[in-house]
């Protein structure tokens, strides 16, 4: 949306592809409690207000409800439960194929999230574990693992952010099985919000970075190797700029480590009928295993005969940068940045929007652009875009 924003300011015409059949929907599927983890000040869109809500950190029907509200002034545009099947590039062009029939267009927008597939992995044994074992994707409301054993398998962002709920419910036991730490900083600081300096960090020499969260994290929680989290060989920063795996942020995961409420374990490396094997030899008993184990983007089967994905399936030009193996092809919303995903929206949006108002003639203004904001194929996969 932010893309067709920035588009229309341009007169370029816009029509916007759009798999489910409502604006928001990852986000309405999600548990209630859940809030973004950047602050409210960066979860402005291009040409619309800042959020307004009194919190910090945006809770779900917030987010849900600030995206509808910015879907009004596009709703001519948007082609509700309109899936993509193939994608194939012509002279001057490109064609999709839909289940509503076929959309040509001289430049083809994708916008469709990093995060868009939740990454499941497959241990040996799995199929006749009797606990019930789910995604972070799907974690329900925090009271009903209430007296139940859970493990939560990864403690990144995404972990971090269960945790950080199971702390403030009231779970029999909770097991946190790690493979490598994670980059943890507080919510806050001093009653300052932490993600309020994400500008600073963005301006920070990359060579600093990491010394720079590796002493903010020990200042505020000491050594959590004593806890059973061990470091990661790479830094925050570098793992965010590398990799695209933003730092956790802790709002009471830590304490409940500290305190012995929560344990840290080894990695999880099978599973039997009625336990977790990790990989000191070591079992454990769960009635619930979440996997925080991330994300892919699940454009391999649309885009990955085009050579515009790496071998981990995103885009080599991820953030409204022009691509010249395909010209007219366009990525948003892959690329990370300090400041959040709605921030890095505006700016890829108004990258893109710029380059193709500069390549589209008046005459070929009334060609149109298609913003393929969901893209998915029927019978495989259902590719919807998400904001975290």
């Amino acid at each position: 949306m932010a893309a067709a924003t920035e588009l229309r300011d341009r007169n370029i015409p816009v029509t916007i592809l759009e798999a489910s059949s409502r604006v928001a929907d990852p986000w309405r599927a999600r548990h209630p409690k859940l809030r973004l983890n950047i602050h409210r000040h960066f979860a402005r869109l291009p040409g619309h207000h800042e959020p307004r809500h009194p919190g910090t950190y945006l809770p779900r029907d917030a987010v849900v409800d600030y995206l509808s509200e910015y879907a009004t002034g596009l709703a001519s545009d948007i082609h509700f439960e309109t899936c993509v099947q193939s994608v194939h590039r012509l002279e001057g062009g490109w064609q999709v194929e839909t289940n509503k029939g076929t959309y040509s267009c001289s430049h083809l927008i994708v916008a469709t999230g990093r995060e868009r597939k939740p990454d499941m992995p497959i241990w040996p044994g799995l199929e006749e574990f009797g606990g019930k074992v789910i995604h972070a994707a799907d974690f329900a409301e925090p009271s009903s693992y209430d007296g139940k054993k859970v493990l939560v398998v990864g403690a990144g962002n995404s972990g971090s952010d269960v945790l950080n709920h199971l702390s403030r419910a009231n779970p029999a036991r909770v097991w946190i099985s790690v493979r490598n730490g994670p980059s943890i900083l507080p919510s806050r600081i001093l009653g300052f919000p932490m993600h309020r300096m994400a500008r600073l960090f963005s301006r920070t020499p990359r060579r600093a970075l990491d010394p720079l969260m590796a002493g903010m994290q020990w200042l505020n929680f000491g050594n959590l190797r004593r806890h059973g989290l061990p470091r990661h060989r790479k830094g925050g920063g570098s793992r965010l700029l590398a990799d695209g795996v933003t730092p956790a942020l802790d709002d009471g995961f830590v304490k409940a480590l500290k305190n012995g409420r929560f344990q840290a374990v080894g990695q999880t490396v099978g599973f039997s009928p009625y336990a977790a094997e990790l990989a000191d030899g070591r079992t454990v008993d769960p009635d619930v295993v979440i996997c925080a184990t991330g994300y892919r983007t699940g454009l391999e089967d649309l885009f990955g005969h085009l050579g515009a994905l790496d071998n981990q399936g995103y885009p080599l030009c991820p953030a409204g940068q022009q691509d010249s193996r395909n010209p007219g092809l366009w990525f948003t919303g892959f690329g990370v940045t300090f400041e959040g995903f709605f921030y890095a929206a505006g700016v890829s949006a108004s990258r893109l929007a710029t380059s193709i108002s500069a390549q589209t003639s008046p005459l070929s203004h009334e060609q149109r652009t298609t913003h393929a904001a969901q893209l998915g194929a029927p019978q495989s996969l259902t590719l919807k875009g998400t904001l975290q």
